[in-house]
């Protein structure tokens, strides 16, 4: 049982690589986002990790409803990942008014 299964509904969404892959490439991923959307100065490494990861979940399962998730290898989980975290970042901006925390 290599691949990932998250917990979507009640049959789940299986993503086509492992838990330490998508935790890597979730880190990535949470990294890039945070220089694109201008956070880095305020996030630690820990951070990067959790929103790229977080942001790969959630794209993951609306993306899930639209293209075939399972067959995505390495950089379709890159790319969501990526895109998700970058979504994440501009909503907690949003919301937070793009304050600097301290």
């Amino acid at each position: 049982m290599n691949d990932l299964v998250l917990a979507a509904g009640a049959g789940g969404v299986k993503t086509g690589v492992g838990i330490i892959a998508y935790i890597i490439i979730g880190g990535i991923a949470g990294w890039i986002a945070s220089k694109i959307m201008h956070t880095d100065a305020q996030m630690g490494i820990v951070l990067n990790v959790v929103v790229g990861v977080i942001g790969a979940v959630i794209a993951g399962y609306v993306l899930s409803y639209f293209v075939d998730v399972k067959g995505g290898g390495y950089w379709f989980t890159f790319f969501v990942a990526l895109l998700g975290a970058v979504v994440l970042l501009a909503i907690v901006k949003a919301v937070t008014g793009g304050r600097a925390r301290r």
